[in-house]
C-alpha cells in the first residue's frame, strides 16, 4: 500500500513539469478565483499532508478577492477628480518617455505600494488590511486598463490607470471596512479548502506563501498560469517525497536528482528530457525495490 501511495504522489506530480513559462504577466486570473499572481512569484502545488500550510494569513489573499467582489456595490463607484487629474498629469509625462513600453496595469498597481501602507499602518490587522487593499487596487486596475495592452496611446492609457488608481483609493477605507467584516467567516471557509485540497491527490496550489482557491478546478488554474504569468512552479510531496534545491526525494523508495525548476516554453528536448528523466529514475528504483522485496 505504501509503496502504491508513494508511486502515486510522484505521478501525480508529473503534470507541474511544464509550468514555467516565458509570457508576460497577468493577475486576477478567473481560473485561479481572480488571485493576483504576479510574474515573479513562486508557485508550488503542495501534495498530501500540506494542512499545515493552511493559516489564516495564507488564505488572506483569496479572501479579499473575494471581498472586494462583494463589497464593491456598497462603496463609491465614482472616482476622486482631485486624483484623477493630478495623476493623468504625472502619467502623461512619464508615458511619453517611451510609450510601447508604458504598461497601464502594472503602473496603477504601482500606486498601491505606499497607498496601502499609509492605509494599513495603524490597522489592529496589518496583512488582513493590506490584503484587502492590495484586491481593491487589482480589481480596479485590471477593469480600467481592459484593451489598453500594447497601446501607444497614452492619452487612452493614462485614462485607464488613472482611473483604476483613483477608484481604488476613492473606495479604499470602506472597501477594508467591509472587508474587515467578512474576514473571519471567509477565512475558515477558505482554510477548510485548502485543507481539503492538501487531502485530495492533485494537491494545493500555493503562490509565494498564498493559497490559491481554484474552486476544485487545479488543472485549470494550472493551464491559465503557464498561459498567461511568467512563474516557476514545484511539485512536492510530504511525508513521501519533496522538492529542495535541485534534488527530488522519495524517502524510503530512493531519490535522484534534477533540476526541479523545470525549463520555459521553447527550451530544449534535453532541458524537458532530463525533468522527465527525475521521474523516470525514481520510478525505476521504485519498481527495482519491489521486485527486491517479492524476491526476498
Amino acid at each position: 500500500m505504501r509503496n502504491s501511495f508513494v508511486f502515486g504522489t510522484f505521478a501525480a506530480a508529473l503534470f507541474a513539469l511544464p509550468l514555467l513559462v516565458a509570457t508576460p504577466a497577468h493577475a486576477g486570473i478567473a481560473a485561479c478565483g481572480n488571485i493576483d499572481v504576479e510574474a515573479n512569484a513562486s508557485c508550488e502545488v503542495k501534495a498530501q499532508g500540506c494542512d499545515v500550510s493552511c493559516t489564516p494569513v495564507s488564505v488572506q489573499a483569496a479572501c479579499a478577492v473575494t471581498g472586494e467582489a462583494t463589497c464593491e456595490g456598497s462603496c463609491p463607484k465614482v472616482p476622486s477628480v482631485e486624483c484623477t487629474g493630478s495623476c493623468e498629469g504625472s502619467c502623461a509625462a512619464d508615458c511619453k518617455v517611451k510609450p510601447a513600453e508604458y504598461d497601464c496595469t502594472t503602473n496603477c498597481k504601482a500606486d498601491a505600494s505606499a497607498k496601502c501602507d499609509a492605509q494599513c499602518n495603524a490597522a489592529g490587522n496589518k496583512a488582513q488590511c493590506k490584503a484587502s487593499c492590495q484586491a481593491t487596487f487589482s480589481a480596479n486596475c485590471e477593469t480600467s486598463c481592459k484593451g489598453t495592452a500594447g497601446s501607444v496611446d497614452c492619452d487612452a492609457v493614462c485614462k485607464g490607470r488613472c482611473e483604476g488608481s483613483c477608484k481604488a483609493q476613492t473606495n479604499l477605507e470602506c472597501q477594508v471596512d467591509c472587508q474587515s467584516n467578512l474576514a473571519a467567516a471567509c477565512e475558515a471557509k477558505v482554510k477548510g479548502g485548502c485543507e481539503a485540497d492538501c487531502s485530495d491527490a492533485g494537491g494545493a496550489l500555493f503562490c509565494d506563501g498564498q493559497y490559491v482557491d481554484h474552486n476544485g478546478a487545479l488543472q485549470d488554474c494550472i493551464d491559465a498560469l503557464k498561459k498567461e504569468v511568467n512563474i516557476t512552479v514545484t511539485a512536492s510531496g510530504s511525508s513521501s517525497g519533496d522538492c529542495s534545491g535541485n534534488t527530488c526525494t522519495g524517502q524510503a523508495e530512493g531519490s535522484a536528482s534534477a533540476n526541479c525548476a523545470f525549463s520555459p516554453r521553447g527550451a530544449t528536448g534535453g532541458d524537458l528530457a532530463g525533468g522527465f528523466g527525475l521521474f523516470a529514475a525514481i520510478g525505476a528504483v521504485f519498481m527495482r525495490r519491489r521486485r527486491q522485496r517479492k524476491a526476498a
